[in-house]
């Protein structure tokens, strides 16, 4: 059976490496390119891969919400995160929002390959140099503060992290201005900070990964 792979990566040399890689194996192949979150999650609906291999950090809509949206949507398709962060939050918050794999960027060829099959086999995969630093990756994790959210409470942190005002904010999510400050207010709360600019700093420092 051959494996359908969607490639999510901003920078074309990237995906184009992965293509090579992937369309020279016989079980697999490269289905489609996007190179942001919102297309990703558009063209999982269209072509419905097997397998995303999609980078955190993308322009429009991060690979981690990304993520999020897509497991809610195509819960069937399997999500293997790409990332230069090495650190267990990342790797938590990737779990949490529905991928099922988790791959630094400068792994070895054959580690994408293994992750990618491994995945489609219905398994969980963590790249090994990251296993020390997460050791409860075969067990469960913690939930951190950010995964107490609910969807709409991330959503507006989100945009707050990316800079938005609260009417650029009640605009895309189709909120009034009050309701997003009461958002905001709600949050600050939650989290335990003061003002806009700390919830901004808590919120990078446990694993929110702002849109490019």
């Amino acid at each position: 059976m051959t494996i359908r792979v969607l490639l999510a990566d901003d920078h074309a040399l990237m995906r184009e490496g992965l293509r090579a890689l992937l369309d020279a194996t016989s079980d697999i192949e490269v289905v489609g390119e996007v190179r942001t979150g919102r297309e990703a999650e558009r063209q999982v609906v269209q072509l419905n891969p097997d397998v995303v291999l999609m980078d955190i950090a993308m322009p429009d809509l991060n690979g981690i919400e990304a993520a999020r949206v897509i497991h809610a949507k195509c819960p069937a398709v399997r999500l293997v995160m790409l990332s230069m962060h090495a650190t267990a939050e990342y790797v938590y918050r990737a779990f949490e929002a529905g991928a099922c794999g988790y791959l630094l960027k400068d792994v070895a060829v054959d580690e994408v390959i293994t992750a990618v099959r491994a995945v489609h086999a219905g398994k969980r995969y963590l790249s090994p140099a990251l296993v020390e630093s997460v050791p409860d990756f075969a067990s469960g994790y913690a939930r951190g503060p950010i995964d107490s959210l609910s969807t709409r409470e991330r959503q507006v942190l989100q945009l707050v992290v990316e800079g938005k005002t609260s009417s650029e904010i009640a605009e895309l999510i189709h909120l009034s201005p009050k309701s997003v400050q009461t958002y905001r207010s709600r949050l600050m709360l939650k989290l335990g900070v003061k003002d806009v600019a700390s919830l901004v700093k808590f919120a990078l420092e446990h694993g929110l990964t702002p849109s490019k």
